[in-house]
């Protein structure tokens, strides 16, 4: 059984959302964490949880919606819920140069903040942010979590990984032109490397220009399994376990 760790299911797909967890299902995804990238998004994305047996959520604002005020959605009976299982996804993202890098430190900083009062942990977008994100970071030492699509620079890696954290591999590892980042996924511990889809986005080989769900984690598993010269079945038993000390919460059993 795979765990998709980071998909968006409030985003329309084909079909809704039940057919795409079927589909999911059906390719032997046996449990999806479905991440949040607006505070109007948590409560529905609780709602599919709530009806669903494998589905779990992590609550958080993305920092293009760097003008929300986090308190106002990441409320005590939000993130004491048990199919809450971490504050995500939250960040930088420089890449588009928004110039509201500020607001961004300071969402990022207050969710940090909250996780931690919460013993939650974290999922991390970064993109074009490596210094700031480090620089965020360093403020908070009990901060732990994962590095969701994970795709920086070794020197981000090995900062986090001296944290700590764990690092999502997504769909982008199969890409083509993703060699830098199936050298950095080579070098990261078995016992620190967890998978996702980030659907819709992201897409694997051989699904890119489509939009991907959650089903399609299989294809980022395959890749994962030949960089790290393991049986793909291995690797679904790493994944497992990984998956269990990362989000405590997740009680799925295989």
């Amino acid at each position: 059984m795979f765990i998709d760790t980071h998909c968006h299911l409030t985003d329309e797909y084909d079909g809704g959302v039940d057919a795409v967890i079927m589909r999911a299902e059906n390719a032997g995804v046996g449990a999806m964490i479905c991440a949040t990238a607006e505070g109007i998004d948590i409560k529905p994305a609780l709602k599919i949880a709530e009806t669903h047996d494998n589905i779990f959520i992590t609550a958080g604002i993305h920092p293009e919606h760097s003008n929300l005020n986090p308190y106002d959605f990441l409320t005590d009976d939000i993130l004491n819920n048990p199919l809450v299982l971490g504050v995500g996804e939250i960040g930088l993202d420089y890449h588009f140069d928004y110039e509201n890098h500020d607001a961004q430190i300071k969402l990022f900083e207050q969710q940090i903040e909250i996780a931690i009062k919460h013993k939650l942990p974290i999922a991390i977008h970064t993109r074009d942010a490596e210094n700031d994100t480090i620089a965020t970071l360093n403020k908070y030492p009990n901060a732990h979590g994962v590095m969701h699509c994970f795709t920086s620079n070794w020197d981000l890696a090995k900062y986090a990984l001296d944290r700590g954290f764990y690092f999502s591999a997504s769909g982008i590892l199969t890409f083509k032109n993703a060699e830098s980042i199936r050298e950095t996924f080579a070098k990261i511990p078995n016992d620190k490397i967890v998978i996702e889809t980030d659907s819709p986005y992201c897409a694997p080989v051989p699904y890119r220009g489509k939009v991907c769900e959650p089903a399609f984690v299989i294809e980022t598993a395959r890749v994962l399994a030949q960089i790290k010269n393991l049986q793909i079945e291995e690797l679904e038993s790493i994944l497992y376990e990984n998956t269990q000390r990362l989000y405590p919460k997740c009680h799925v059993k295989l």
